[in-house]
């Protein structure tokens, strides 16, 4: 005889957000717009492909949205393989997150390498539009609240470009629109011409983190003057700014990342002026990578910080970084003495093109 009173395994409990998901933090404008996000966003770049567990990611972006964090962030080509991370995110959405979905900010862009031929890539209306459509069929949604230009092309006028992240807002694809690894002047240029056209460009997503500080040659006060607000990205360094690759942690021996830029965690300058700042952040009784958010969230022009994890674990740590945002003159100017390019930017040539 069938059985039928066995218990359902628990996978199949609908989510239920914790009630108290907003108890613990305060949400920060973007720039002069009307955007809201948590001073942590979740990026979805390496760990949530198809060469990763679906119950791991699942665990994972549950809890971060049970603690605070409202915006996830992707982009069409992150995986691996290319597309895996919305497709996850998508069955996430239909599974999870779908009573939640006013509650969210979900972006996602198009820019890098998408497909082959002459219209999987760049700047191009063709490219740029498609890849939103297919990024939303992705992620079973019918908007995305910021959809960005993931990188400058040099080769397409940016009229046509901003053209059709204003296309993507009129036709409700997308809610605000930004840009990502533009330089300053670029920025400048992109905004005007967004402005004519009367399309929300409120934020730059850049890389920054204390040994990538190229932001703050122009970038930070252009973005001030036109009003708009940063995400910043790779805050840790693609995990260098983690106790991991301190002297304690393994040092020249420590851990590789394929996103790393190898020369940088082998050199031994790198790995003394490590040492030093986790020795701030210890005295301020946190890891390196706490410190690491909290710098970047120091200046107000840097709305938010993006994370990325492997595990909840790895999202609960970096969350206690928001326990102690505050940095004296005495600590920011002992930390300056360190925090110098360390070779880890690997956009800087998009931006400067």
């Amino acid at each position: 005889m069938p059985r039928f009173n066995d218990p359902v395994p628990g996978t199949h409990d609908p989510y239920l957000a914790a009630a108290d998901r907003y108890a613990s933090t305060d949400y920060r404008k973007v720039g002069r717009s009307g955007l809201l996000l948590p001073p942590i966003s979740f990026g979805l770049w390496w760990n949530f492909g198809d060469n990763r567990p679906f119950d791991t990611q699942r665990e994972i972006l549950r809890y971060a949205f049970d603690h605070g964090i409202t915006h996830f962030d992707l982009a069409n080509n992150y995986g691996p393989p290319y597309g895996s991370a919305e497709e996850n995110f998508g069955r996430m959405m239909i599974k999870d997150f779908g009573p939640y979905r006013n509650e969210m900010i979900i972006s996602t862009k198009a820019g890098w390498d998408m497909w082959p031929g002459p219209y999987g890539q760049l700047g191009g209306r063709t490219y740029v539009l498609n890849s939103l459509d297919e990024s939303l069929r992705r992620m079973n949604l019918d908007y995305v609240d910021i959809f960005y230009s993931h990188r400058f092309d040099p080769d397409t006028p940016l009229e046509e470009t901003i053209g059709a992240l204003d296309t993507a807002v009129r036709s409700g694809r997308a809610r605000y629109v930004g840009i990502s690894s533009y330089s300053a002047d670029r920025t400048r240029q992109a905004k005007a011409i967004a402005d004519d056209l009367g399309t929300p460009l409120v934020i730059h997503q850049p890389s920054y983190s204390m040994i990538n500080r190229w932001i703050e040659d122009g970038l930070t006060d252009a973005l001030d003057e036109l009003g708009m607000g940063a995400i910043a990205f790779t805050a840790l360094a693609q995990g260098l700014l983690t106790d991991r690759y301190t002297s304690k942690g393994g040092g020249l021996q420590g851990p590789s990342r394929p996103s790393f830029t190898p020369d940088a965690a082998k050199n031994a300058d790198v790995v003394r002026r490590l040492d030093a700042l986790s020795e701030i952040a210890r005295r301020r009784g946190q890891t390196l990578a706490q410190l690491a958010l909290v710098w970047v969230l120091r200046r107000p022009t840097v709305t938010s910080t993006l994370i990325g994890a492997s595990s909840v674990k790895q999202v609960e740590e970096n969350l206690k970084a928001l326990d102690n945002l505050d940095l004296s003159d005495e600590e920011l100017a002992e930390i300056d003495s360190y925090a110098v390019e360390g070779g880890v930017d690997l956009w800087r040539s998009v931006a400067e093109s």
